[in-house]
């Protein structure tokens, strides 16, 4: 199992908008609207590294709201 958090910045009032279209893209886990730096939190988790790189760069990266990602890939799971 792969996992990693993006963090994303989306346009200004665009926020709820792409909590929606993020929350029916297969594979993302968790969404959340946060403070600070960065605008959404989406933890992802597929079966291989792959998928998880075309869930970003195809699906995530093609709402046009979202100016600007960045990846935390997950190195070992701690339950």
């Amino acid at each position: 199992m792969e996992s990693a958090y993006i963090m994303i910045n989306c346009e200004l009032g665009s926020e709820d908008f792409v909590i929606e279209q993020l929350k029916s893209i297969p594979g993302i886990k968790e969404v959340q609207g946060v403070f600070g730096n960065y605008d959404i939190l989406v933890k992802i988790q597929t079966q291989s590294i792959e998928s998880l790189r075309d869930i970003i760069i195809f699906q995530i990266r093609k709402i046009p709201e979202i100016y600007c990602t960045t990846t935390i890939m997950c190195s070992k799971i701690f339950s």
